[in-house]
């Protein structure tokens, strides 16, 4: 018989008035970082909860009403949702704390530009650690109330979801269309109500661009949509996927993200004083701003760069100069034309801001660097590893002196710490804790905790790991047709119920340079390590390839094929569907915490704090923020094999010292076992990582680093170039244009004959002629640097200014003079140089002009 077609309709239930506020908290993305709230929600139907993935209004739309109705007369979940009301109230509604003179204030406000944000795995726009990072930025801005807004793209399409198949290990990636209706995301309106729509300019069109607005605590975030029916297919496709397509819709998803970004911000009427690049992909905002500024204050296009650069704060996280986004000439004299008609400037004018010594093609981190005056790496190892990668931008200026510096990633403690922590840390400490995140000697408090509770608390969180990871296995499992006996047999050590199995974990994005197979690179010895059926050992993997990785894609498989040996079933597990959940599950019940990058390429990563701050212990490579965090007592390190060694001698030198600290420190610490059925060596190792890593590595510390360092004199600058019409810009910007017509005719010459020897206490006069091309005295520095030969006690130079006494008597020369008393003995070595000075520099070296004698 022939069936009808079937129709879907849903039908919402009516939120009782008692319940209302269900509704504020759904729509507010608190609930990303404040586990009761997610349980009360999961409390009226936790099969429903997990049906929907955890997204709160999706679930209010779904729920059976007789089921709030239920609640209503439920006097325990009625108290529930009363103290998560207050919670939230009384955070909503603190009053906001000043630290002073490095704090930003009313009249401030930051602007955060980033391709991605990870908030929770209800809102996909998100990939990787990138996303995260920018989501617990938003979130600690939040909780510290900066004055703070975020500009995103919101992605019909966000990261894809994952499945492995069991034989071959296979990764296949599925996605599904958001539905922006089910996503804690509203319309941006105007004043008089109405949606707020800008546009933005492509080759021969105009592109219609939606702004839509998601609340972050105290933060609000605003996200640019092209899915739209003035637009035609192609442009409706622009934010459709995150990070898809090919560099021609990179390119347009990044106009729209910056360009689209500022004039959605305007349409608002939110005037920033600080501007945040989160990595190069919204730098276009910066020829925007220009344009703008040139539009509105009649300024030249050099001035205005001055006036943009000067309060933009740029961050790089990319370790490689590959890994910087570039596009070819072509490609932006198509896109760009119609800008830099619009301000009467050239096509060779923008591409002079993107380009590098290494590539004819426009580079974003390179307009990203000229168009700010404050960047940084994310670790101190990447500070100076950006330093060198991007020292063309400044050429004669050596790389550990430009102004490349490093604010080391931190990670939101409230979203990633275990709520058992957080009640355990109420019941000793108190509340206040949680307004002294930061403090390292209040940390050292850990050792109040009885070791018995910490440990029955670690235990408690591991068998709760282990539960999702038996439910995720079996899923997989039968999903292949496998058997039970067999399963039985894999999940061995997979034991909620006596969570005893020393268990190590490594779950990131699987990139080649993460090495996740390293611990597989001598097979029979790993094999000896695990085969101990007294001492045995589970190693978790888990993490997404990009679906164009190959590569990446490989490891899946290989680790796929090492667990499917006979020899290390039950042992190697690879478990699929990576995401934020799977994330918080995974670094809050592992015992050890594996990272083996190859340095110096990563970055900082922020896997191994999450985990540490939840008591898990951290295995190595000294890269990233292990470099800062390690300090002998809270982990063990992997010290990286010199970087000139060919790949697989590396390999093979570090893999080696992996299997001697597991062979040797981790698994005999770990079944060290006292009285009480623990190891206290382990749950003292265990108080120190929490100890040492939660107070320094927190995304609090993170973003007060960035206010005092880059936020505030950003601000401040800003402001200073800005006055009296912006008078500072163009002063600044004719001198630096006379500064480099000037600069390569400037010679530098010895004029005193240099002295051997000289007793302590003695003073020596030092004397320099330079023929300044047309410059004055106070255009320029003339600089010695002097430190012991030796560098012993990793001394760097002491600098001592040179100061103009007289012209050369041909008047061709201006005489430079020092006059030097060294506070050191012994053998040492100087040097003389000359670059340019201006008091209204950001940094004195910024143009990356000098020359030495």
């Amino acid at each position: 018989m022939k069936q009808g077609t079937t129709f879907t309709l849903e039908v919402n239930p009516k939120i009782p008035r008692k319940l209302i506020r269900l509704e504020e908290l759904a729509n507010n993305l608190w609930y990303s970082w404040d586990k009761p709230t997610r349980t009360l929600f999961a409390r009226l139907h936790p099969g429903l909860w997990d049906a929907v993935g955890h997204n709160p209004k999706v679930f209010l739309r779904r729920v059976d009403e007789k089921r709030l109705l239920d609640a209503v007369e439920d006097q325990v979940f009625l108290a529930t949702y009363n103290r998560v009301l207050s919670a939230y109230d009384t955070y909503h509604h603190e009053l906001v704390r000043r630290n002073g003179e490095n704090e930003l204030h009313d009249h401030d406000l930051v602007a955060y530009f980033c391709a991605e944000f990870g908030f929770h795995e209800s809102f996909p726009i998100y990939s990787g650690g990138l996303g995260i990072l920018a989501g617990d930025h938003c979130k600690a801005a939040s909780d510290m109330r900066v004055p703070f807004v975020a500009v995103g793209l919101l992605y019909r399409q966000g990261y894809f979801f994952q499945t492995i198949e069991c034989d071959g290990g296979k990764q296949i990636a599925s996605y599904a269309d958001s539905d922006f209706n089910e996503l804690p995301v509203t319309p941006a309106l105007r004043d008089d109500g109405g949606e707020i729509h800008l546009k933005v300019e492509l080759p021969g069109r105009q592109v219609v661009v939606k702004v839509w607005q998601a609340i972050v605590g105290h933060v609000r975030l605003y996200l640019l949509d092209t899915d739209l029916e003035e637009n035609s297919a192609d442009d409706r496709n622009i934010a459709h996927q995150l990070y898809g397509g090919d560099r021609t819709l990179r390119l347009k998803q990044e106009i729209i993200l910056g360009i689209g970004g500022v004039r959605a911000l305007q349409a608002l009427g939110i005037k920033p004083t600080v501007w945040h690049i989160n990595e190069g992909h919204a730098a276009f905002l910066i020829l925007e701003r220009v344009r703008q500024l040139m539009a509105e204050h009649q300024l030249d296009f050099t001035s205005a760069l001055e006036a943009v650069a000067v309060n933009t704060v740029f961050t790089t996280h990319t370790p490689v100069p590959a890994g910087h986004d570039h596009f070819s000439d072509g490609m932006i004299a198509e896109y760009f034309q119609h800008f830099c008609q619009s301000i009467d400037i050239s096509v060779g004018d923008v591409m002079q801001l993107g380009l590098t010594p290494e590539s004819p093609e426009f580079n974003m981190t390179a307009l990203a660097i000229r168009g700010s005056r404050h960047q940084n790496g994310v670790s101190r190892i990447h500070g100076s590893v950006s330093s060198r990668i991007c020292s063309a931008l400044w050429p004669e200026v050596l790389p550990e002196e430009n102004p490349m510096a490093y604010v080391t990633n931190g990670v939101h403690v409230p979203t990633f710490l275990a709520q058992e922590w957080a009640d355990l840390f109420d019941n000793v400490f108190g509340y206040e804790w949680r307004h002294r995140m930061s403090e390292p000697d209040f940390w050292n408090r850990i050792d109040e905790i009885p070791d018995q509770l910490f440990w029955s608390v670690r235990q408690s969180l591991k068998s709760q790991m282990l539960q999702l990871i038996h439910f995720r296995k079996s899923a997989q499992h039968f999903r292949s047709h496998g058997s039970e006996s067999h399963l039985d047999r894999m999940l061995k050590f997979v034991d909620s119920y006596n969570p005893n199995v020393l268990t190590i974990g490594f779950a990131r994005r699987f990139a080649t340079y993460k090495r996740a197979t390293l611990l597989f690179e001598n097979l029979e010895w790993f094999k000896e390590i695990i085969s101990n059926e007294e001492r045995p050992v589970l190693f978790l993997f888990a993490g997404k390839a990009h679906p164009a990785d190959q590569p990446g894609q490989d490891l899946i498989r290989q680790i796929q094929g090492v667990a499917n040996m006979p020899e290390f079933e039950g042992k190697v597990m690879l478990v699929e569907g990576y995401d934020l959940g799977l994330a918080r599950r995974l670094v809050s019940g592992v015992d050890v915490w594996l990272n083996n990058p190859v340095y110096p390429l990563e970055a900082s990563g922020t896997s191994g704090m999450k985990a540490a701050m939840n008591g898990a212990i951290n295995l190595s490579v000294l890269d990233g923020w292990w470099g800062e965090g390690y300090d002998g007592t809270n982990g063990w390190a992997i010290k990286p094999a010199p970087t000139w060694m060919e790949s697989y001698r590396r390999d093979k030198e570090e893999a080696q010292t992996l299997y001697e600290i597991l062979q040797d420190k981790v698994i005999p610490s770990y079944y060290e076992s006292g009285k009480m059925g623990y190891s206290p060596e382990w749950v003292k190792m265990s108080k120190r990582s929490m100890a040492t890593i939660l107070p320094r590595f927190n995304s609090c510390r993170m973003v007060g680093e960035y206010v005092s360092k880059f936020y505030v004199p950003a601000s401040q600058q800003g402001r200073r170039y800005e006055q009296d019409g912006f008078a500072g810009a163009k002063q600044l910007s004719e001198w630096k244009r006379k500064i480099r017509s000037a600069w390569h005719g400037l010679v530098l010459r010895r004029v005193d004959t240099p002295l051997k020897r000289i007793r302590f206490g003695a003073v020596v006069r030092l004397e320099t002629a330079l023929n300044m091309n047309g410059l004055a005295p106070e255009d320029v520095v003339v600089e010695l640097l002097i430190r012991r030969s030796s560098k012993r006690d990793g001394q760097d130079y002491l600098h001592f200014n040179f100061s103009f006494f007289a012209m050369s008597a041909d008047g061709k020369e201006h005489l430079f003079a020092l006059d030097l008393s060294p506070d050191l003995c012994g053998r040492l070595d100087y040097k003389i140089r000359v670059y340019p000075s201006h008091a209204l520099l950001t940094h004195p070296l910024e143009m990356g002009l000098m020359q030495w004698l």
